[in-house]
């Protein structure tokens, strides 16, 4: 079985979910390409050593550049922080390195173009990792859309409530700074609603938006005094879409009580769909076509081997969680790679959803409808 060489930048939640997922899809799937962890980099040798450690990796770097020219990398991980996305992707790119990178893909629409323009002129697979889409039950209610049985879409709802960013006494972060991740809860949980919008419905046409910070100030990292909080803590917006559905999109990190709770549902004129991340095996389904005394939403528990990927893990009703979206996503990756085929989601998924947030928050700056330029 033919393998290939991963660097993983980034060691901390992203890069220890997308080491994981390379050795698991080596352990349960068999893509044409199995990952081999060839180095991990980090900024901190003793997190960085511990991580290479439990992962498997078999060397480390603390500068990127290294980890890209090394020969027996062929796929650069990106999973740092948002302002060092587009120099590494068009640093591997210019290498010759197929590269996925965690989302949102860049700060801003512009830069986020410019990755798309370096992945494409090199001919390098490129993929960006929304890896809700790899959950069997999302991959069910796309089915179901598309195969017209909730009838003619016309209304999807997303909420997704965190609320991590509650204590105003959290450390001002790289999160909470606009030069270093572009926006605030609407890069990073909105994107992904934005994401499973175009996945499950269609392209956005239009928004109108509203960014909010409620905690305008945060102590520094290095305890000395206060810092400005630059990004929004929640976003909210309405959506036209090009088919003519509407769209209301929420999300927040300062929702007390919320850890994870992204609600999506999806109303046709012949029915609905309904799912959340905190109870991922479930999707929940109406349809008029039933008749009226049975008539309700069902729970379909998506463990059974019919549905995508469940089959390489458990027996039906033994059910898979957030790790496992990542394991599904890195072995479309590899599949991909190995069939010579554009994985999926590629850039361009990315830059989609960036045109969308870019189009959010000028209306939000504008108090206006604008239009979503791809």
């Amino acid at each position: 079985m033919k393998e290939i060489g991963v660097a993983v930048i980034g060691t901390r939640f992203m890069g220890r979910a997308h080491a994981n997922a390379f050795r698991q899809a080596r352990a349960f799937f068999d893509p044409p390409l199995l990952p081999r962890l060839v180095v991990a980099c980090g900024r901190e040798e003793v997190r960085l050593t511990e991580f290479a450690r439990r992962f498997g990796f078999e060397h480390t770097a603390t500068d990127w550049r290294e980890a890209i020219a090394r020969e027996d990398v062929s796929l650069v991980d990106i999973c740092g922080p948002n302002h060092l996305h587009a120099e590494i992707a068009a640093a591997a790119a210019a290498a010759g390195k197929a590269v996925l990178c965690e989302k949102p893909l860049a700060r801003d629409l512009a830069e986020a173009q410019g990755m798309l323009q370096a992945v494409a002129g090199a001919g390098v697979p490129h993929m960006v990792c929304f890896n809700y889409r790899f959950f069997p039950a999302l991959r069910l209610a796309r089915e179901l859309i598309r195969d017209g049985a909730l009838g003619e879409i016309r209304q999807y709802h997303a909420l997704y409530l965190q609320d991590w960013g509650l204590d105003p006494g959290l450390p001002l972060t790289w999160r909470m700074r606009k030069e270093l991740a572009g926006s605030g809860a609407l890069g990073d949980t909105a994107v992904h609603v934005v994401d499973l919008a175009r996945f499950l419905v269609g392209e956005i046409a239009e928004v109108c938006g509203m960014l909010t910070t409620f905690i305008k100030q945060r102590p520094l990292p290095n305890g000395a005094g206060l810092g400005e909080v630059t990004v929004d803590d929640t976003a909210a917006f309405l959506a036209r879409f090009t088919s003519g559905a509407t769209g209301v999109f929420e999300t927040t990190r300062v929702a007390a009580g919320r850890k994870n709770f992204m609600h999506l549902e999806v109303n046709g004129t012949r029915g609905s769909v309904r799912w959340n991340a905190e109870d991922p095996n479930v999707l929940e389904f109406y349809s008029l076509d039933d008749p009226p005394r049975v008539r309700g939403f069902r729970r379909i528990v998506v463990t059974e081997r019919e549905h995508p990927w469940a089959g390489n893990w458990w027996p039906p009703g033994h059910g898979l969680g957030y790790e496992h979206s990542f394991v599904h996503a890195a072995c479309e990756l590899l599949t991909a790679i190995g069939e010579g085929r554009p994985p999926v989601p590629s850039f361009r998924d990315g830059v989609a959803a960036q045109a969308v947030l870019e189009a959010v928050a000028r209306s939000a700056a504008e108090r206006r409808w604008l239009p979503v330029h791809p």
